[in-house]
């Protein structure tokens, strides 16, 4: 099954796919609230806002599993995106992105090496995985990249392009 067609939940519930999304090229990133790295989120909102028009969406997972850093309810999620940094990206259910209850769409993502040759569990929030092609690109990049990283911007620009 293509990870586009991995079933998920929104944050609000509601059965959904990555395929429902009406993006050509997406962001998937594992995000929290409580993380030193959460104001990445005025960056990753940029990036929607910036190249949503062209056919690109951000899609935030939020995930507990590091330091413990999302500990919200799904209502405290949403309003804490939306009220502290504005967020209008899709935020999907709260999931494990490591471990035996990592979610399907996380096993496809972890096989993906970045560009210093890692792959495997998922290091950090904010990770970042780029899919484009129908889900038969995928291009990872460290938590400690920016969303304004010109390696980043650039590959989705040349993927939007393509």
């Amino acid at each position: 099954m293509s990870i586009l067609n991995q079933p998920v939940n929104t944050l609000s519930g509601r059965a959904t796919t990555l395929a429902d999304i009406p993006a050509k090229v997406m962001l998937v990133v594992n995000v929290a609230s409580k993380c030193g790295l959460t104001p990445q989120y005025t960056g990753l909102e940029q990036l929607h806002e910036n190249y949503a028009n062209r056919g690109f969406s951000v899609v935030g997972f939020p995930c507990n599993q590091f330091g413990a850093q999302e500990p919200g309810s799904p209502e405290e999620i949403a309003t804490f995106c939306s009220t502290t940094y504005g967020v209008t990206f899709p935020l999907m259910e709260k999931i494990e992105v490591n471990g035996d209850g990592r979610h399907a769409i996380y096993d496809e993502l972890t096989a993906v090496a970045d560009a210093e040759g890692t792959s495997g569990d998922i290091r950090w929030n904010f990770e970042k995985f780029v899919i484009a092609d129908g889900g038969s690109t995928i291009i990872r990049f460290s938590p400690m990249v920016a969303p304004d990283d010109a390696n980043l911007v650039a590959t989705i620009e040349k993927l939007l392009d393509a």
